[in-house]
């Protein structure tokens, strides 16, 4: 089996990406303290060809060495824009008619595994600090919370795994509008 080239693989200029339909999906980073996850989610968000992603409070912002190791490019390719209250953005994007939903471990909420999406819907998912995960304040502006099932000792993953995951999941039940 050969591997593809670059070449192979037709990838998106930048500009074909931006002009390109997206998956109706917007991730928020809350409080995200590693730009190397930063650059994963931007990374992912390119790969999955997602509307936006908001960095919020602490979370650092493009141009950053550190950003670009892990996003390669795609702080470029991606749309992303800095906010500084997490709040705010979850009810700004409430009331402009997504969905909001905290990747979190709380009471109530939904297993990954038994998400079903609205084929019309649109999304907006919020990770958390890499220790203290989504503030308690906007997982109660949430409209609810998912749980990726973990069955090991830690029930925990770094944030730019449980993204690529929850992404991942998202994209294949909404896919990019034709």
């Amino acid at each position: 089996m050969q591997k593809l080239s670059v070449m192979d693989m037709n990838r998106l200029s930048v500009e074909d990406f931006r002009r390109s339909p997206k998956t109706p999906l917007i991730v928020v980073l809350d409080n995200v303290r590693s730009l190397h996850n930063v650059g994963s989610v931007l990374r992912t968000a390119d790969a999955f060809r997602l509307q936006e992603v908001l960095l919020c409070g602490i979370t650092a912002c493009p141009p950053q060495p550190e950003i670009h190791k892990t996003a390669l490019g795609a702080e470029d390719s991606v749309a992303w824009r800095h906010l500084d209250s997490t709040l705010e953005a979850v009810q700004q994007l409430r009331s402009d008619g997504y969905t909001v939903l905290a990747v979190e471990q709380a009471a109530g909420s939904v297993s990954l595994e038994r998400l079903t999406l609205r084929s019309d819907g649109r999304y907006a998912l919020v990770l958390g600090h890499e220790v203290r995960g989504v503030d308690q304040a906007v997982v109660d502006a949430c409209d609810g919370c998912i749980e990726i099932p973990q069955f090991v000792t830690k029930h925990s993953l770094n944030v730019s795994v449980a993204a690529g995951l929850v992404i991942w999941d998202f994209f294949k039940q909404l896919g990019i509008p034709q």
